[in-house]
């Protein structure tokens, strides 16, 4: 089994509305995300995935969030926009364009992220 990972960030702001504490003010961050991507095989370059592909893809879904504030966005209207939804929106614009995507980690701070993956997602 082969494994890549990309990186990028993005900037934005949300707030967490029925939170006790400060995220539920407007607040903002330049979001870190990893996606992480599985192949079982090599093709003929000898790639499980191509870094370029890969990259162009996440940049693509970071970009409708970029520079928004998350909560008005249609695809947080029923949810917190947490680490971890954004994880999962992440990864489900992903992985229906045929990518082996395999798990997609969101950092809010340098200490702090959240990741998420379909447990029983085989490649």
């Amino acid at each position: 089994m082969y494994e890549i990972t990309i990186e990028d960030s993005f900037d934005a702001a949300h707030c967490l509305p029925d939170y006790q504490g400060n995220c539920s003010r407007l607040h903002g961050h330049t979001y870190k995300v990893q996606a992480h991507f599985r192949a079982a095989e090599l093709d003929k370059q000898g790639m499980a995935i191509d870094f370029r592909k890969a990259k162009k893809l996440l940049r693509s879904v970071l970009d409708y969030m970029d520079h928004h504030y998350i909560n008005e966005l249609p695809a947080f209207s029923d949810q917190n926009p947490t680490a971890e939804n954004i994880a999962r929106f992440i990864y489900d614009q992903i992985k229906p364009k045929g990518k082996s995507i395999y798990s997609v980690s969101v950092w809010e701070t340098p200490t702090s992220c959240a990741t998420y993956f379909m447990e029983d997602d085989g490649v």
